[in-house]
């Protein structure tokens, strides 16, 4: 699959809010679900006859004695200082992979999110001073370095930084770089510990150096190969190999969000809130929290300053002609999203302790963040549902905006056929098409009773020559020879200069002349054909290709010849 994010468009703001909040994932809500079960499990803990119980459990001390050398950590510590540095490294691999390979690769759709993050940070500390309120992900982790780092020792420091060197180059190992990157992340891990720097920055650091890159067709396809020799001859030898080329197909940071992921969600988190989210409620503790200072300082700088902040910096950067927003996104629906910001449960607790070193102004800290959460999701909430009456939304790049168009449209199949095809994609991208065969398959169970399209996607970050190859096809097609020139232009992905096209040209049966005059002289008419099909892509925000519709719908995941047949056959019934 190719990415490629449209220019001076933005879809993503700071704490992971899409421009679709209604719509999370099943794992997702199970995840929240079980997040918020566990911090109320934690403050019913924190108030039951087994309080003293439940925090001589955290104050336990867990460790290892090797010898002379004694490690021990409180089980307390051990989850905030140990496991969150997985919630940190999950974190990392997912900006990494934005910026990388993702939504954010271009600086203008950067550009926003940047700012809106920045101003998400700076406006909550100028509402309340304490840098206890003012962190985001990776802006936490920025003040995690910069103030809550015991007294630096050179030593380990210069370990660490030898350490990092390291993992950088773990990538140029030629096998086992999995666990080179797992002995080295911990090495890293107890070297930024034994340096008085808090230790979970670990997980960010390898995170960030581990390599990220879209699938090569080259892999995948000698993957196929060791795949189809392991059928006609299993043998250990071949499944290795086949395992290896499958996993290594895939980048390790892709990996890794699917492998660690779930263990973050469902592990990870849900422990750190057990072990964080137990504040003590008594008249006296609710009544001195409510007078404190510190507890209305949190709730201003997460509910009030996320909101201004984030908006205010979106609507500049809007208005101003530096970034803009993706279809369908409103500035009022980024107030939703920002006031929902204002949820710092996760990462606000994780500073409490280590901020603040008085239990009864934890106390008030913890009240404050729980407090904040509740009325950023209820204001939120509400922001949503009177945004959603005023203007209600518009689907955008789930429908597909263009009907099929017989007389225009390049199709192959039964014009009158109702099953419909659309593909964006092209002719460099290396898993359209022709390239995977899947299309052939599809094609082939359905016969002519499905109308396949396809329409021009020409991502030119990415693909150099993809609008050029785009060109040169409806050139073609001026002398009834599209999908002749589209069969050549595949099978010759590394051969896509114009010389080369002009030779395709002449194989296929053109007249060169013609073709030399439709793509050069007089280019007018393919030129305009290319621009609508990418027009229309801009305004459903597509951005990766191939992307399919099936019967004028958006085809969600893989789009294997099985999976697309699946969902032809559904649409069909």
């Amino acid at each position: 699959m190719t990415v490629e994010p449209p220019a001076r468009i933005v879809r993503l703001l700071p704490g992971r809010f899409s421009r679709d909040p209604k719509a999370p994932g099943t794992k997702e809500n199970t995840a929240a679900a079980l997040l918020l079960a566990c911090t109320l499990a934690a403050i019913l803990l924190a108030n039951s006859p087994w309080a003293e119980t439940y925090r001589a459990i955290l104050d336990t001390h867990v460790g290892f004695t090797f010898g002379d050398a004694t490690f021990e950590l409180t089980v307390k510590h051990l989850i905030n200082d140990g496991l969150m540095s997985f919630f940190f490294f999950i974190v990392g691999l997912e900006v990494t992979s934005e910026f990388t390979i993702g939504e954010l690769t271009d600086r203008a759709r950067a550009a926003v999110p940047f700012v809106a993050a920045i101003a998400g940070l700076a406006v909550p500390a100028v509402i309340f001073l304490l840098t206890l309120t003012v962190v985001d992900d990776i802006g936490a982790l920025c003040v995690i370095a910069l103030f809550y780092s015991d007294r630096i020792q050179v030593v380990p420091l210069v370990i660490a930084f030898a350490l990092i060197v390291a993992i950088a180059f773990a990538r140029y190992l030629p096998a086992a770089r999995g666990p080179a990157y797992a002995v080295l992340g911990v090495a890293l891990w107890i070297a930024l510990s034994m340096a008085g720097i808090h230790p979970t920055l670990a997980g960010v650091a390898l995170a960030l150096l581990i390599p990220v890159f879209t699938p090569e067709r080259q892999q995948v396809e000698q993957a196929v190969e060791m795949i189809r020799a392991f059928r006609q001859s299993p043998n250990s030898q071949y499944a290795r190999a086949a395992t290896r080329g499958l996993r290594e197909s895939i980048s390790i940071n892709e990996r890794l969000q699917t492998d660690v992921g779930p263990y973050v969600s469902f592990v990870v988190l849900p422990l750190f809130a057990l072990a964080n989210a137990g504040v003590r409620l008594n008249a006296d503790s609710v009544t001195a929290a409510l007078r404190s200072p510190l507890t209305w300082g949190i709730v201003a700088g997460l509910v009030v300053g996320k909101l201004i902040g984030i908006t205010g910096a979106t609507w500049f950067m809007q208005r101003t002609g530096m970034g803009q927003l993706a279809p369908g996104l409103t500035v009022r629906r980024i107030a939703g999203g920002a006031a929902l910001s204002g949820i710092g449960f996760t990462i606000a607790l994780f500073i409490v302790d280590l901020a603040i070193p008085e239990p009864a102004r934890q106390d008030q800290a913890r009240v404050g963040v729980l407090l904040a959460s509740v009325i950023a999701f209820l204001l939120g909430w509400a922001i949503f549902r009177i945004t959603d009456w005023v203007s209600p939304p518009e689907p955008v790049g789930l429908k597909l905006i263009r009907p099929v168009d017989p007389d225009r449209d390049h199709l192959r199949g039964d014009p009158s056929e109702p099953l419909t095809l659309v593909e964006y994609g092209d002719f460099e991208c290396p898993f359209c098409s022709r390239a995977t065969g899947a299309i052939d398959e599809v094609r082939t169970h359905f016969g002519n009773e499905l109308r396949y399209v396809w329409r021009h996607l020409p991502l030119e970050r990415v693909h150099p020559r993809a609008f050029d190859t785009a060109r040169a096809s409806e050139a073609a097609a001026l002398q009834g020879k599209f999908w002749e020139m589209a069969h050549e232009l595949f099978e010759h992905q590394d051969d896509l200069e114009w010389s080369d096209m002009y030779r395709y040209a002449v194989v296929i049966g053109c007249d060169i002349e013609q073709f030399d005059h439709d793509v050069r002289v007089d280019p007018s008419k393919v030129l305009h054909r290319v621009q609508d099909d990418a027009q229309d892509a801009e305004l459903m925000d597509l951005n990766s290709t191939p992307t399919f519709f099936v019967n004028g719908k958006r085809h969600k995941g893989p789009w294997d010849a099985a999976s697309m047949i699946r969902a032809l056959e559904a649409a069909r019934t």
